[in-house]
């Protein structure tokens, strides 16, 4: 992000109006390399075609905030692979973590995992300072620390379905799980700040925080997140989550939450009342049937579908309801931002 595009973050989080409203996306792995016209093997080991392929997205859209731009990232697997999950690679095909969690009791078993050395996460973090200087030299910083949220982290490491039926039969070995899961988060946040001073934001991915109703949010997400985006002392706690959003939405705020990227089956007005109005809110048209598969007049009526019915306007920064799915093409990017500016 630019420092003018990242001051225009900031002052939508203190709630200044614009007119027009700021345009911002999630940009990775699932839409940069096929949008660049590389191969996501390519992207994922080569420093130069990830540079080239971030470095293209900022010029051709400069009036649209990436988020968190320059993203170093291995798909799902960054986390998962520090505590030892196989990690499927192929070339055109997002990476995949195997679970290494069969049965509750082995959670008994797990050992902390180390930020510095263990997984893929050197790697992560040495590419940001490898291209530091010429990221910088484009007029972008790098912002943000970015971690997968602990129950993603966990359904990883487990099997969704299997961590998702041991929150009811086995909340004891869960909650040892999480507590893991967000030791390692916080050291591996608190290593990037430490190693990029220009970071003043944390970013943390957890749609499995979606398949979780208000009670459960509350038990087994919120103290989590909360210990997580309390961490750093940075000006903006940024979370995705683009499964269902009505459990967690009223509790964002008090677990430190000021930006929100949710799902595109909720409105910006619905968002606005749950969230009263607290955080910032990233969206909200459909990522993959309107901004990959619809038409330019498509994507034209989705925005004004999605502004017309917002009375307060504030704390609004467009985008889709989720990060950018794969096939979005420049066309429609650019006539959103068209559709936003008119």
């Amino acid at each position: 992000m630019t420092h003018e595009q990242w001051q225009a973050l900031l002052d939508l989080i203190d709630g200044k109006a614009f007119s027009p409203l700021p345009v911002g996306f999630i940009i990775d792995s699932p839409w940069l390399p096929g949008w660049a016209g590389i191969s996501i093997l390519d992207y994922f080991t080569s420093d130069e075609c990830w540079f080239e392929a971030n470095k293209k997205a900022v010029q051709t859209f400069p009036d649209a905030i990436f988020l968190p731009g320059f993203w170093s990232e291995f798909g799902m697997c960054t986390e998962p692979s520090a505590f030892g999950a196989k990690c499927t690679f192929h070339r055109n095909d997002l990476p995949y973590a195997d679970k290494i969690i069969h049965h509750p009791d082995d959670i008994n078993r797990l050992t902390a995992a180390n930020p510095q050395s263990d997984g893929l996460a050197p790697f992560v973090l040495n590419r940001l300072v490898l291209n530091r200087k010429k990221i910088e030299s484009l007029g972008y910083g790098i912002r943000f620390a970015i971690a997968r949220g602990p129950l993603n982290i966990a359904s990883f490491l487990m099997g969704t379905t299997e961590f998702l039926m041991a929150l009811r039969t086995d909340t004891e070995h869960i909650h040892k799980l999480l507590e893991i899961i967000t030791d390692y988060t916080v050291r591996w946040l608190e290593l990037q700040k430490q190693t990029i001073d220009s970071i003043d934001g944390i970013f943390i991915l957890d749609d499995i925080v979606g398949f979780c109703g208000e009670r459960d949010f509350q038990e087994f997400a919120a103290p989590y997140l909360k210990r997580i985006f309390g961490c750093l002392d940075v000006s903006v706690k940024f979370f995705h989550n683009d499964a269902d959003g009505r459990g967690c939405a009223g509790h964002l705020s008090s677990v430190g939450v000021n930006v929100f990227n949710f799902s595109f089956l909720h409105s910006l007005e619905e968002m606005k009342t749950w969230t009263r109005n607290e955080v910032v809110l990233l969206g909200n048209i459909p990522p993959r049937d309107v901004l990959a598969l619809g038409t330019p007049e498509g994507v034209r009526q989705s925005v004004r579908q999605a502004l017309d019915p917002l009375k307060d306007k504030r704390r609004i920064l467009l985008s889709c309801g989720g990060g950018m799915p794969d096939g979005v093409s420049t066309e429609n990017i650019k006539t959103f931002i068209q559709s936003v500016q008119e």
